[in-house]
């Protein structure tokens, strides 16, 4: 059993650990490997350069972009709901603006998949 004194802390963290409404939001992920000319810093770049075609897609809430030590790297997108991201998908890969960071990733390796947001806890 915990300390009593411990007891707020871990009330506010409990507070602020809400789960996802069950309009259910959905984690788009996208996982690549690079084209051998690519760099890191290139592929940083493109995406940044995505920017706002992606955040003006309606659903849009968030993106994060990283690489393992294995070279995979993992375009993870935060949508309000399936039909948004499905949407922007077509939306975005049909954008002229998006083909440089098509072009950076081996198609041969991407993985695509959304996945429902089941439980968040941000910081």
């Amino acid at each position: 059993m915990p300390d009593t004194q411990d007891l707020p802390q871990i009330a506010e963290a409990k507070a602020q650990a809400t789960p996802a409404p069950t309009a259910a939001l959905v984690a788009e992920i996208v996982r690549f490997r690079l084209n051998e000319t690519i760099t890191e810093q290139t592929l940083v770049d493109f995406a940044r350069a995505t920017g706002p075609l992606v955040r003006a897609c309606p659903g849009f809430l968030g993106r994060h972009l990283m690489r393992d030590s294995n070279g995979v790297w993992t375009d993870l997108v935060l949508w309000e709901n399936l039909d948004a991201a499905r949407a922007a998908a077509l939306a975005v890969t049909a954008d002229p603006a998006f083909a440089p960071f098509m072009a950076a990733l081996d198609v041969s390796s991407i993985e695509m998949s959304h996945q429902p947001v089941l439980w968040s806890l941000d910081g």
